[in-house]
């Protein structure tokens, strides 16, 4: 029993310091098969203290926060990146605002366009948009994921295909260095991966905490991104990470 209660402490500042872990992986470091890690995972689950995924598990404060609670978190850096965000936008443009709390904050800098195209399929987003009269806000349609508020599947990926922007503007859950960027779900990177296909220039928006995780699911290398936009509590290590792969890092004050 000790030593269960301690692989499950474990386990726990794992997901602390890299927001995942791996089934396989704490397999090989713990000594013990791969069904005794799953069992740790379904008791600490239980208990609310992470989210299971294919494979492995989430943090609950990353991945369990509705999308109302997630915005509260680093709200001023977000604010920043989105002011700093709409100044790249111009008349006239065809933009996507992908799903996530800092794109959304993009949508609250955008009421001064005289005409502007807004594609998105983030509902929160979409009802945010409907306030400015200006906008020509187009929305792809698809299956409602409550909990992040964005609509996914078949329909969804079927309309951006027939699609074209100028710029897409897309949040991300996390970064793996000199690999490229990730969110925590599998519906959500596929449709990333269209969005980044149709638009002419791929600019992400995250703040700096993001760099110190890694989704599940992989939306792209970034030979895909143009530029990333966060803010100035980057450390030196991420920022010469993003330049030595030729991604333009705009930093937010």
């Amino acid at each position: 029993m000790k030593k269960t209660a301690y692989r499950r402490s474990q386990i726990l500042e794992f997901l602390d310091s890299n927001g995942l872990v791996n089934v396989n992986e704490l397999s090989q470091i713990f000594n013990v098969s791969e069904v005794t890690i799953r069992n740790d995972l379904a008791n600490l689950e239980k208990n609310r203290l992470l989210v299971r995924a294919h494979g492995g598990a989430f943090k609950t404060s990353t991945v369990a926060l509705p999308v109302e609670e997630k915005k509260k978190i680093n709200l001023d850096w977000k604010k920043a990146i989105g002011s700093v965000a709409a100044q790249l936008i111009q008349e006239n443009d065809s933009i996507i605002l992908d799903s996530g709390t800092t794109t959304f904050e993009i949508a609250n800098n955008l009421g001064e366009f005289k005409k502007l195209t807004v594609i998105s399929n983030a509902l929160d987003i979409i009802n945010n948009l409907s306030k400015f009269e200006n906008l020509d806000v187009l929305v792809p349609g698809g299956f409602l994921k409550e909990f992040s508020m964005s609509l996914v599947g078949p329909l969804a990926e079927k309309n951006f295909k027939q699609l074209h922007c100028n710029k897409l503007f897309l949040g991300v859950d996390g970064f793996k260095a000199d690999i490229g960027v990730y969110t925590y779900h599998l519906e959500e990177a596929y449709l990333n991966q269209l969005m980044i296909e149709i638009a002419d220039e791929v600019i992400v928006v995250a703040d700096s905490s993001k760099f110190e995780k890694m989704g599940f699911a992989f939306i792209a290398g970034f030979n895909k991104i143009n530029k990333v936009i966060t803010d100035k509590n980057i450390n030196s290590e991420h920022l010469k990470m993003l330049e030595r792969n030729n991604v333009e890092v705009i930093v937010a004050s």
